[in-house]
């Protein structure tokens, strides 16, 4: 198992309940293996909601526990001592580096792991509730200056009112900037999350089909400028479904080429522009509360996110 395993995006992260039901975990018993017990598991993070990030992240874990305590081991036999020596083993006796970073993640998965099991009734205790869980605070995340901002922009809009004109670029890079949204976000909207019928605040839906993700939807208020962009756009690509018919590599390919057109030397990606976004509300006095709402972030993930954004609109000063 590697641990160079890809950052989560911090903006993906969610607040797990693992008292949720169904459990997915009735055909399992304390004396079902670790290895028997992960694809179960697997179904209820699905259920729940977890990012796909996520999912893997933690299925790798549970893979190094089966590598130090073996995959045949049952999931009750496993103690608080036993995890204790898995995370020492990680960090000085397994022979690679762990980051602080992938070591608190790897708590998380043992105190989620663990505490499904129990809260499933598989098991009589939780060996993971007595471990302590310090989180790591990762460092800033990459953020856009004003000057950066005007030049994307205006290398966008050049391509816009060019001959012949390209609307998409220029509708992605404001959207971006003004809705702050995911990637996965922006691969989901259609022309229908749209609503113009006050032509003066036009606002965009984001909305979940998973019923478990309901509470990320909200409602985020656009600037009028950009609906007639979007009619340019609707009348020159014609897509039948979704916004976007193209695919999410497309898009960055897009956000690639126009920082290198806008010469920008930084990897200007959704994350880059969603983080810019929420920096650039931050600085016009967009109350903290509507901020959050507007990310969908859950209080518990505002925690780190609020000071980071506050931290980077010092910066950007």
């Amino acid at each position: 198992m590697s641990d160079h395993e890809e950052q989560l995006p911090l903006f993906d992260e969610d607040d797990f309940d693992p008292n949720a039901s169904p459990s997915h975990a009735e055909a399992l018993g304390s004396d079902t293996p670790l290895e028997a017990s992960i694809p179960h598991f697997v179904k209820h993070m699905q259920y729940e909601g977890f990012a796909e990030n996520t999912i893997k992240a933690f299925v790798s874990d549970l893979g190094l526990v089966g590598e130090y305590a073996g995959l045949e081991k049952p999931v009750g036999d496993f103690a608080t001592k036993d995890l204790q020596d898995f995370l020492h083993w990680l960090l000085h006796e397994r022979g690679v580096p762990c980051s602080p970073k992938s070591y608190a993640r790897r708590v998380t998965t043992l105190k989620v792991y663990f505490r499904w099991l129990y809260d499933a009734e598989v098991n009589p205790r939780d060996p993971a509730d007595p471990i302590v869980h310090e989180p790591v605070s990762s460092p800033l995340p990459l953020i856009l200056y004003d000057d950066e901002v005007d030049r994307l922009l205006g290398t966008t809009e050049v391509m816009y009112h060019a001959e012949p004109s390209d609307a998409r670029p220029h509708l992605l890079v404001n959207l971006l900037l003004q809705a702050g949204i995911k990637k996965g976000e922006t691969m989901a909207l259609t022309p229908s999350s749209f609503d113009a019928s006050d032509p003066d605040a036009p606002f965009l839906w984001v909305r979940y089909d998973n019923p478990r993700m309901r509470y990320k939807e909200r409602r985020i208020r656009l600037q009028p400028e950009i609906m007639p962009l979007l009619g340019d756009y609707l009348q020159q690509y014609e897509p039948e479904d979704k916004l976007f018919n193209c695919t999410a590599r497309n898009l960055e390919y897009i956000l690639r080429d126009v920082a290198q057109a806008a010469d920008i030397d930084k990897k200007v990606s959704f994350e880059v522009l969603r983080w810019t976004s929420a920096v650039l509300d931050f600085r016009h006095g967009m109350n903290t509360d509507r901020l959050r709402e507007k990310m969908g972030l859950s209080r518990v993930s505002w925690r780190e996110t609020g000071a980071k954004i506050a931290r980077l609109a010092e910066r950007a000063l």
